[in-house]
């Protein structure tokens, strides 16, 4: 299959590109991580690919809408 292809039929099948695909499955595991609680955010970050923790931290924040200290904070009290 063709990579154009491939990026047509993966979007229309997830609504998403396979990059942001990519990179949501890296901060799902972030999370998952974090919550184990043997990962603080910028250990998490690099565990999962990122160079940046403040890279993660913004891009986390736009998919969870807080950021990751007190997304893990409110989720462990649920």
């Amino acid at each position: 299959m063709a990579p154009s292809s491939f990026y047509r039929n993966f979007k229309k099948v997830t609504r998403i590109s396979p990059l942001q695909y990519q990179k949501q499955l890296k901060l799902y595991e972030a999370q998952r991580l974090m919550l184990s609680g043997n990962y603080d955010a910028a250990s998490a970050s690099y565990e999962v690919g990122y160079e940046s923790p403040t890279q993660f931290s913004r891009e986390y924040k736009k998919m969870f809408g807080n950021p990751p200290k007190s997304d893990i904070k409110k989720i462990a009290l649920i």
